[in-house]
């Protein structure tokens, strides 16, 4: 039921275009990121029409060490192909993840204090209530679209209670978080994306307003009362670390749930290890991460001339690490292109690593977890019966459209629910 990818050969290096998410649509590119381990651990990415070249680590420990050197190179000039290649990051200096320095450690511990245990813990068991309201549904009916009737659901409405955004607007909220950084449909895919953008920035720069005026229990809030150095954030720091909050508190865990439910479908070996309980639902959920590696890439730029690799890197170059490819580094994983859940360790870097390591990492993780207990308790089994849609995207990897026949357990699912 699903049209594959071509396999592009690696025969041609430079026929591949990584900052066109067409490329992506088109192509099967695991023999293109083996090739590149292999052969040019650095490779030069050329430049193609008005879009400048660009140095690609394809390695898990050159991408390790690139992560962790905050002093060499900046974020602060676009942390994705997008900026990197166009007029840098206007939210540089503001927003987490293009932010570096001292700012950084201040804004992410604001962040963190946001995300905090105490926080987080009330949080799970809604994850759960709602994790197991809609798979039980979507079991009772027999079948449905797992990508758009559970797994689009989920992180969506978690992260939306977190930052306080009202029940009602939830479905709003993600047709523009699916719209800013990917899109279902390539034609519209600028244009989308850019309106997409601005209208969450907006709708946060209201909430913002409302919360400042009537304070309450979220991420909002505690944003626009938080201080550093004894000066309050400003609007743009709050808003745009609002858009950054709901676009990687939505992507990350959707795209991870309906790629395992894919995986699973098409290794029942692993499924059925699962459903009986042999492997634990921490490992799964670690393999489903590593397997899926949903964000293909990030870059920075240096600030200074150095070397990687004993080649010549230029200030003002751009570098962009690959988690897609370092997630199937053979020299890291055993037989890393197998869906094994029982995989140990598993040391995978689908939420990045070093200073800008997801701050939204736990609840991922929980959600996913949650997401696959309850697939293990509804359903003996599942099959797919459509066509796979996938998302139109050079920076995100997933699927769109993912319709699933269930088979029910024989318990009561209302009661399996609860």
């Amino acid at each position: 039921m699903e049209d594959l990818p071509i396999r592009a050969t690696p025969d041609d290096l430079a026929s591949v275009n990584l900052g066109d998410p067409q490329t992506f649509a088109d192509y099967d590119l695991s023999d293109y990121w083996r090739t590149l381990r292999a052969t040019q651990p650095l490779y030069w990415h050329p430049a193609v029409g008005d879009a400048p070249g660009f140095w690609v680590l394809s390695r898990y420990a050159d991408i390790v060490s690139l992560y962790r050197d905050n002093a060499t190179f900046t974020s602060e000039r676009g942390n994705v192909l997008i900026t990197l290649l166009g007029e840098g990051d206007s939210a540089a200096g503001k927003m987490v993840p293009v932010t570096d320095g001292q700012r950084h450690k201040e804004l992410r511990n604001v962040l963190l204090k946001a995300f905090s245990p105490r926080v987080l813990s009330r949080i799970g068991e809604s994850v759960r209530q709602t994790t197991r309201t809609l798979l039980a549904a979507a079991v009772d009916r027999g079948a449905c679209d797992f990508a758009l009737d559970v797994a689009s659901k989920i992180p969506m409405a978690t992260i939306c209670d977190l930052l306080g955004v009202p029940d009602e607007d939830h479905d709003y909220m993600l047709t523009l978080t699916k719209s800013a950084i990917s899109s279902d449909d390539q034609g519209e895919y600028s244009e989308a994306a850019d309106a997409a953008r601005n209208n969450i920035l907006q709708y946060f720069l209201d909430l913002v307003e409302d919360r400042r005026a009537a304070p309450q229990e979220d991420v909002v809030s505690v944003l626009a009362s938080s201080t550093i150095d004894g000066e309050y954030l400003s609007e743009d720091e709050i808003v745009l670390n609002c858009y950054s909050l709901i676009l990687g508190g939505d992507a990350t865990s959707r795209l991870a749930m309906i790629d395992s439910v894919h995986s699973f479908g098409a290794n029942p070996d692993q499924w059925a290890a699962f459903k009986r309980g042999d492997v634990s639902v921490k490992s799964a959920t670690e393999e489903v991460l590593r397997w899926a590696s949903p964000t293909m890439h990030f870059g920075r730029t240096a600030v200074r001339d150095t070397h990687i690799l004993g080649t010549r890197i230029k200030e003002g170059d751009v570098v962009t690490v690959w988690n897609v490819s370092a997630n199937r580094d053979e020299s890291v994983f055993a037989d890393p292109d197998r869906f094994l859940i029982d995989r140990s360790p598993n040391k995978h870097i689908a939420f990045g690593h070093g200073p800008h390591f997801c701050v939204g990492s736990y609840l991922a993780r929980l959600e996913i977890s949650e997401m696959l207990l309850a697939l293990r308790d509804f359903t003996s089994g599942f099959e797919i019966v459509g066509p796979v849609r996938r998302i139109y995207s050079n920076l995100l990897t997933g699927i769109s459209s993912l319709p699933v026949r269930f088979e029910r357990v024989s318990a009561d699912v209302e009661e399996l629910v609860l």
